[in-house]
């Protein structure tokens, strides 16, 4: 199993990678190459991976959207004409919702266009729950037990029957994949809670071992006692390995650091990990 870190919020010192405020992975597994999340928009993916010697048309077989954000989803119209033929775009049926933030102002931050632009280019599946994409790799599904540190709402609305609504984001999907060490855990954002993804997966998959995280975990505006109580559980949960960036914060990377030493890497553009 090979991931390359296609974009991130980082590219690295001395880098000839670019980086924008986002994320997208391409995940090889059984001969299959599935692009976790499109970031902002295509160019910057597109770049990095003519440095990384991929071309979309033959190596990227699936696209998987972990939740409905802009910075996850915006390049994927981009990206669909790149590959230059039809594949799969899995999701989580609600990702094309109405989504936006009020603070400082009225914003749209969900998917840039219509589920009709995307049908153009592409076949959606959109399945809110577990699914084997290829053989030893899921869909998570939607995450719906969550601990209770890790829920609270982050100043994001929905419209339901003309009323604004708070959204609780339960678009928010990962993937996981069975490895002969482990489960290897890839998330986006992580809005359900990464450690209830972590969770999650092991009950799902029946595997105890947690070989590596890796994503967004989302505690840059998380405070010191829930950034503690994320490091403590994945040490009791016995993750080996940590890999994050994007939404995480330097808080509790230097928190992560600190309890995982060699066993932490910052995410950056071009970046490639293999188990």
């Amino acid at each position: 199993m090979r991931i390359y870190v296609l974009v991130e919020d980082y590219s690295g010192y001395e880098s000839p990678f670019l980086a924008q405020h986002g994320i997208s992975f391409l995940i090889e597994k059984a001969g299959k190459g599935i692009l976790f999340d499109t970031g902002q928009s295509a160019e910057p993916i597109l770049h990095n991976m003519r440095l990384l010697g991929l071309d979309p048309s033959s190596h990227i077989d699936y696209i998987f959207l972990s939740h409905c954000h802009y910075d996850h989803t915006g390049g994927l119209l981009g990206i669909l004409k790149a590959i230059g033929r039809r594949v799969l775009v899995i999701a989580h049926p609600s990702i094309f919702r109405r989504h936006f933030v009020m603070k400082p102002y009225l914003r749209d931050v969900g998917i840039p266009f219509r589920r009709e632009e995307v049908e153009e280019l592409a076949d959606l599946y959109l399945a809110p729950k577990p699914l084997e994409i290829v053989e030893g790799l899921y869909s998570t599904g939607e995450i719906r037990n969550r601990e209770d540190f890790e829920q609270g709402h982050i100043g994001v609305y929905t419209l339901k029957d003309g009323q604004v609504m708070e959204d609780s984001i339960m678009d928010d999907m990962s993937v996981v994949a069975k490895t002969s060490e482990g489960l290897v855990i890839v998330s986006g954002c992580s809005h359900a809670g990464i450690v209830s993804i972590v969770k999650h997966a092991i009950r799902m998959t029946g595997e105890r071992r947690v070989r590596a995280v890796i994503g967004g975990f989302h505690l840059i505006d998380a405070g010191d006692e829930r950034i503690e109580r994320t490091v403590k559980e994945f040490k009791e949960l016995g993750v080996e390995e940590v890999y994050t960036g994007h939404c995480t914060g330097l808080r509790a990377e230097a928190a992560f650091q600190e309890a995982y030493g060699e066993r932490f890497h910052k995410l950056h553009s071009g970046m490639v990990v293999e188990f």
